[in-house]
This record gives C-alpha cells, sequence and structure tokens, in this order.
C-alpha cells in the first residue's frame, strides 16, 4: 500500500481496480481542516487522464504491474506477435495497443511490455530507432541540413519529414516520441 506521502511523479498506483501513473500532484493545506493531495492521473489501460482529490494519509494500493522485456516477431492481420526472452512463449497484442509505435517496430526488435493481472496494457519501445529510407525524393548538391524538408517513406511504412540531403537507402536515427528526424546513421 501506498499512502499520499508516497506520491511523486510516475508513481503506478491502483485505484478503484485499475492502474494508473500520477503524472501531477500538490499537496494543499487547508486553512481549519487536514492536508488534501490533490492529482492527476493517468488510466494505463484507456489513456483517459483525471483529477481526483486524496485526504493526506489515505492509502491506496499498489497494483499488480510486471513489466516483460520481449521481441517482436511479425504481424499477422491486425495483431502483433512478440517473445518473452525468458520462456520464449509468444503472445500477440491488438494494433490498437500498439498504437503509433506500430511506425517504428521491426522484426526482433526488443521492447517492453507493461501487464496488468496478466493482461498487456501497454508497449514501450526504444526511445530512438534507426531505420532505412527506403523512398524519397533525390537530393541535390547543395542542399543543406537547415534549408528545409521533404517527406521520406521508411522500411516500416511510416512517413517522416527529413532534410533534403537523405537519400534512399540512407539510415536515420528517429525519435520516436515525437517522429521526427535526429540524424544520419554511417553505416
Amino acid at each position: 500500500m501506498y499512502s499520499t506521502a508516497d506520491f511523486k511523479k510516475g508513481l503506478k498506483i491502483e485505484f478503484h481496480g485499475e492502474p494508473y501513473e500520477i503524472i501531477d500532484f500538490q499537496h494543499v493545506k487547508m486553512g481549519r481542516g487536514g492536508a488534501i493531495v490533490r492529482t492527476k492521473m493517468k488510466n494505463l489501460k484507456t489513456g483517459y487522464v483525471m483529477e481526483n482529490t486524496f485526504r493526506s494519509g489515505e492509502k491506496v494500493e499498489r497494483p499488480n504491474l510486471e513489466e516483460k522485456e520481449m521481441q517482436f516477431l511479425y504481424k499477422s492481420d491486425n495483431d502483433y506477435v512478440f517473445m518473452d526472452n525468458e520462456s520464449y512463449e509468444q503472445i500477440s497484442i491488438p494494433e490498437s495497443l500498439i498504437g503509433d509505435n506500430k511506425d517504428y517496430l521491426l522484426e526482433n526488435m526488443n521492447v517492453k511490455i507493461l501487464f496488468f493481472q496478466g493482461n498487456a496494457i501497454g508497449i514501450e519501445i526504444p526511445t530512438f530507432v534507426e531505420l532505412k529510407v527506403i523512398e524519397t525524393v533525390p537530393g541535390i548538391k547543395g542542399d543543406t541540413v537547415s534549408g528545409g524538408g521533404k517527406p521520406a517513406k521508411l522500411e516500416t511504412g511510416a512517413t517522416i519529414q527529413v532534410p533534403l540531403f537523405i537519400n534512399e537507402g540512407d539510415i536515420i536515427k528517429i525519435d520516436t516520441r515525437t517522429g521526427t528526424y535526429i540524424e544520419r546513421v554511417n553505416k
């Protein structure tokens, strides 16, 4: 059990039988009454953000969360198949749970999958991935980094904006949180 004194950003709690992550909190001392803690929490299953007020000293449950490192194997219809790196057990996760992360998933990539009571509720991919550009208009001599951008299709099927000097076949580093180009990788 956690007390409101344990609250901090990123703490995962169970509230009304659902797993939540505390996004923000504030301890408030009332004039005559006791102190309260105002929180902003995100439901880890649905992504819904809610605000709630707890009395100071109130207790909340620890969620039954488990994080496993798994390897992405392949996409099958609307499901993505992952393999546990320790037990070699395979699980299917629906595309709706993967979300925009599907644009950066490569076969054999290791990811972290969050489980609540044995069911997958979230996926965390690496912050930076290196992907090959498979389609873009050719660069022209004299193009510079600050000269603008052009769309480029990646090996995963995603399309992002890249600098004008990037060509087909180049490997680029991408920030998966924002979906933006970071740099060209020399291999």
